[in-house]
């Protein structure tokens, strides 16, 4: 864990989570791969659930996962 890490957690309590890009098991954002960590899922599954979104959505899971990227990280 970096200084950065260090003092940017320091404020909010242990048990209190937060989003991240998860790179290590992104394909390719990490976007799906940090839902995945943040909720204790297999990150397959988010990819599944965002592949039938894309699909049945009409693009709309497009969408939502380019402003996580945006936003998050």
């Amino acid at each position: 864990m970096s200084d950065l890490d260090r003092r940017n957690d320091a404020g909010r309590p242990s048990g209190q989570k937060k989003f991240r890009l998860d790179h290590a098991n992104g394909k390719i954002a990490g976007v799906c791969g940090g839902i995945a960590r943040y909720f204790g899922m297999d990150p397959l599954i988010v990819r599944i659930i965002f592949a039938v979104g894309a699909v049945a959505g009409f693009g709309t899971f497009i969408l939502i996962y380019l402003a996580i990227w945006l936003l998050a990280d």
